[in-house]
């Protein structure tokens, strides 16, 4: 690697983080680069860009470090714009004292490449400043392109709850904060995890899925930290976990809730000091691994339940990501269902055009408990039984389907696919602004009072949707 500099400005001399992070810096990193320190004052709401930040394109750093205290996050969208004016493509690293979920996405889609918050240790800083370091000095190959584009290109959807999350994507990608993805069965969680990592500066390293639910109970531990040579009876021969596979990478755990109490607390222990231990061994064996979890139940009640540590969750529930179900998002029944019918008809060399109206009428009023994956395995029988050109309704099985859409006009169709559109829209964005009616409505670029018509039209009160609504 050529000679790098490493920028560390404080945006909060007085605190004396951007001290600690200034000594950990220079133990771990000082023979190998350069390290800068210098402390600014953030600009004034509206002030113009002066000489604080002309240091980022002077010393022209391979990293910048960024230290402020919380409560100064509001200015620092405003300094990371004013920095980005000065030098477009160094990495950023923000480290505060606290910051929570919007913030964090509200920094890294303002050109922030990664954050930390304290406590941190070496672990948490050593391994994003040399992958940022390599990243910089990288161009960016054809590969990495071509997987740039697999990321995203198998996310099939327009309605505005799923690109909500979807738009996350890029900025969570250049974080290694842990993701909680949250949805329902056959919603897409682990093809959103897969494009995540794919997107992120660790494409070119293993994403490893495992299903914690599939695998038994005294055997989680063996699978996750691998084991030594005669750690147990039957133990022939030393095993890699999982963890060791994903090096450099990303470990996709998916029904996290079924993991085993013991086995949540040795995950808990590698989140925070990115070290485990093998059974058997009497070393502790170190990995850069970026964990991401999944599940399809309310993590928050089997943190009551007794299922799932407390700390645990609050460690894996950094970035939660919630994938809507196939029911919230009708509009993309269409779309999903022509990518599916092209993809087997491709697969079982057929040539079969589209879908009939009658059988796309039936999909849109199928309430579709098992998500995208029963459209998936829908498509695909009909495209096996089909013998003609187009997929009929004698091709298209669907259990407890409503026969409602046959006896249905155009128009009485079109009408209840717009209410539902609109129900599931307003629900959306007042989730999302926690029944902030003034935001939601800025957010959909729509007066208020309008915004508040519709609501009285679906019967949707807005005070459901605040934090502590019971």
């Amino acid at each position: 690697m050529k000679p790098a500099t490493i920028l560390l400005l404080d945006l909060s001399p007085a605190d004396g983080m951007s001290d600690a992070v200034r000594e950990l810096l220079e133990t771990t990193l000082r023979s190998t680069v350069k390290i800068e320190h210098k402390s600014v004052a953030t600009a004034e709401a509206g002030a113009e860009l002066d000489d604080r930040f002309k240091i980022v394109s002077r010393l022209n750093p391979s990293l910048l470090f960024l230290t402020l205290q919380s409560s100064r996050l509001g200015e620092t969208v405003s300094t990371l714009r004013s920095i980005r004016a000065e030098s477009s493509d160094v990495p950023v690293i923000v480290v505060v004292d606290a910051c929570e979920p919007d913030v964090m996405l509200e920094l890294l889609r303002e050109g922030a490449s990664d954050f930390i918050t304290c406590p941190f240790k070496a672990i948490d800083i050593v391994p994003r400043v040399w992958r940022l370091l390599e990243q910089s000095q990288r161009a960016a190959s054809p590969v990495r392109a071509l997987k740039e584009k697999l990321g995203l290109r198998r996310l099939v959807g327009e309605s505005p709850a799923f690109l909500y999350e979807v738009n996350k994507f890029p900025a969570v990608a250049r974080s290694d904060a842990s993701i909680l993805i949250l949805g329902e069965t056959g919603t897409g969680k682990e093809l959103c995890a897969r494009a995540i990592h794919y997107l992120s500066p660790r494409a070119s390293k293993p994403f490893v899925p495992v299903n914690c639910g599939a695998i038994p109970l005294d055997l989680v531990e063996n699978e996750l930290f691998g084991h030594e040579r005669e750690a147990f009876t039957g133990a022939a021969t030393s095993r890699l976990g999982l963890i060791h596979e994903a090096g450099g990478g990303t470990l996709f755990m998916d029904e996290i809730d079924c993991l085993p109490l013991l086995a949540q607390v040795k995950l808990l222990r590698f989140l925070q000091e990115k070290e485990y231990r093998p059974l058997g061994s009497m070393k502790m064996r170190q990995a850069d691994v970026r964990v991401m979890a999944a599940t399809n139940v309310d993590l928050e009640e089997a943190v009551i339940m007794g299922r799932l540590r407390q700390d645990l969750y609050y460690r894996l529930n950094v970035i939660p990501l919630v994938l809507p179900p196939l029911r919230e998002r009708r509009e993309d029944i269409p779309l999903l269902a022509r990518h599916f019918l092209a993809k087997y008809s491709e697969e079982f060399d057929k040539q079969i055009a589209d879908l009939s109206e009658e059988v796309m009428q039936m999909l849109l009023v199928y309430e579709w408990p098992g998500n995208i994956r029963e459209l998936e395995h829908v498509i695909q029988r009909a495209v096996v039984m089909c013998e003609q050109g187009v997929i009929g309704t004698k091709d298209i099985y669907l259990p407890r389907a409503q026969t409602r859409a046959a006896a249905s006009s155009f128009r009485e169709m079109k009408a209840g696919m717009i209410a539902q559109f609109e129900r599931s829209y307003i629900n959306s964005l007042l989730r999302a602004h926690d029944g902030n009616i003034s935001k939601a409505a800025r957010a959909a670029q729509k007066d208020p009072r309008a915004l508040r018509q519709l609501m009285r039209k679906h019967s949707i009160d807005g005070r459901s949707f605040r934090s502590g609504a019971q």
